[in-house]
């Protein structure tokens, strides 16, 4: 399950492994499991470990707008393209302007 998948990777940190892959993928299960927030938590600490790592870039950009955090998603997901485009990850920056531009509308719709 997705909870048992949490807790081994928790374990894994509590044992003194963390890197980028370990971060991204706690990321991706806790944003799963419904927790954006502290899925925001571990994607900004991949992005520590590894910059270029576009698909924490679009990961953290969808937990942010997921827990309604537009602006800053706008933000981070136009930082990810300009990762992905440079190591020609063209889908994932094609991704990464799909979710931008739901962003910005939400913003839109705010004001």
């Amino acid at each position: 399950t997705a909870m048992t998948m949490i807790e081994n990777l928790h374990g894994m940190l509590e044992r003194g492994v963390d890197s980028a892959l370990l971060r991204y993928s706690l990321g991706n299960e806790l944003l799963k499991a419904g927790d954006a927030g502290g899925a925001v938590e571990h994607l900004r600490q991949a992005l520590h470990f590894d910059a270029e790592y576009s698909a924490a870039w679009k990961m953290l950009g969808k937990a942010l707008a997921t827990s309604g955090n537009h602006a800053e998603a706008v933000d981070v997901l136009g930082q990810g393209i300009e990762v992905a485009e440079r190591s020609g990850d063209i889908q994932a920056a094609k991704e990464m302007g799909v979710f931008r531009k739901r962003s910005q509308k939400a913003l839109a719709g705010d004001s």
